[in-house]
């Protein structure tokens, strides 16, 4: 921080803050403090907020792309306002049908990663994305969103999105990569992350490396072809790969409204909304998340006979994990029930 930028931070001081006048030299310290201060605050901030801080900052940027696409005009990142704020809100809420309580936490990793940066937040800004906020946690509905166990997708559910597949190149990749998810049992974060160069085609399907994500170790999976061809992980990954001419790097990619691929990876997130967007769009009953092709992958596996072993080796669950062994449960639940032939 330079000695001139430290009187702008003075200048901007809070109202009612009493006016001191300081020389070069102690503007100076002054300024080396704030500087040794964020590099401690960030030095002792957990691995786990630095991440979530990061999640926040390339939604903003999402954000900010959707808004130029409508307004045709690209804002800077930095324009933190009160207006840009409350849209971000409003955003969150309508488009990315996020949970209150995740996007109160939002709006605090934009506002912390932009004062990192440089920039002054503006305190009514905050306090009216919170003012946008408060409706919104009062409204049952709302906080009910990403509570509970995801819904597990269904075959007959995924042949139903089949139909509803856009055209175009977004609708190939769409289909590849929700069907890959479930042939994977693939977290969403490790969809994301998957490379084309190690999904390898083979006689009898894919061999996929999934790679370590959020401190998990990375994995080997096969994938078979399926019999029904509107549903195959395998052929819609080929006709994906085909039609987009990947050979290296990112898997899934992000498509712009023309049609064009980018070149850095889908974020998570995007892998999410394009799996819920993609069941809403077709009708689904339930409400999919980028959980339920995992979910619905292990229970469907299971009703099909699958040995726990094959299930556990093919999502990469611990042989003592409880989430596993709910999906377990809740696919057995009809299997030789205990009310059953009993002469009722």
């Amino acid at each position: 921080m330079t000695v001139n930028a430290s009187v702008e931070a003075l200048a901007l001081r809070p109202s009612g803050a009493p006016s001191t006048t300081y020389d070069a030299a102690t503007l100076a310290v002054l300024a080396a403090m704030e500087e040794a201060a964020e590099k401690h605050l960030d030095a002792i901030r957990p691995h786990n907020t630095k991440r979530g801080y990061a999640n926040d900052w390339a939604l903003w940027q999402e954000f900010h792309g959707w808004l130029a696409q409508r307004t045709g005009q690209a804002l800077p990142l930095t324009a933190v306002t009160k207006g840009t704020l409350v849209g971000f809100v409003v955003w969150l809420d309508t488009i990315k049908i996020a949970a209150p309580n995740s996007i109160d936490r939002r709006i605090t990793g934009v506002t912390v990663t932009a004062r990192g940066l440089g920039v002054e937040v503006p305190k009514a800004a905050t306090v009216a994305a919170r003012q946008a906020l408060k409706p919104m946690k009062n409204d049952p509905e709302r906080m009910a969103r990403g509570r509970g166990k995801a819904a597990a997708v269904t075959p007959e559910q995924l042949r139903q999105m089949n139909a509803a597949v856009t055209d175009g190149l977004t609708g190939l990749r769409d289909r590849a990569l929700w069907l890959m998810a479930f042939g994977i049992a693939g977290r969403s974060a490790e969809v994301a992350e998957l490379r084309a160069d190690t999904i390898t085609h083979v006689s009898q399907g894919l061999e996929v490396h999934v790679p370590a994500v959020k401190g998990r170790p990375p994995r080997d999976v096969v994938v078979h072809y399926g019999k029904n061809p509107d549903t195959c992980p395998v052929r819609a990954w080929l006709t994906w790969r085909a039609a987009a001419g990947i050979t290296t790097g990112p898997a899934f990619l992000p498509i712009t409204v023309h049609g064009r691929l980018g070149d850095r990876a889908l974020s998570p997130e995007a892998v999410r909304e394009i799996i819920a967007r993609s069941a809403e769009r077709a009708g689904v009953a339930v409400r999919l998340t980028g959980h339920s092709m995992r979910a619905g992958f292990i229970t469907t596996s299971r009703k099909a006979g699958k040995r726990e072993e094959k299930i556990r080796e093919q999502s990469g669950h611990a042989e003592n994990s409880p989430a596993f062994w709910g999906y377990i449960r809740e696919a057995d639940k009809w299997t030789d029930a205990a009310s059953e032939d009993i002469g009722l």
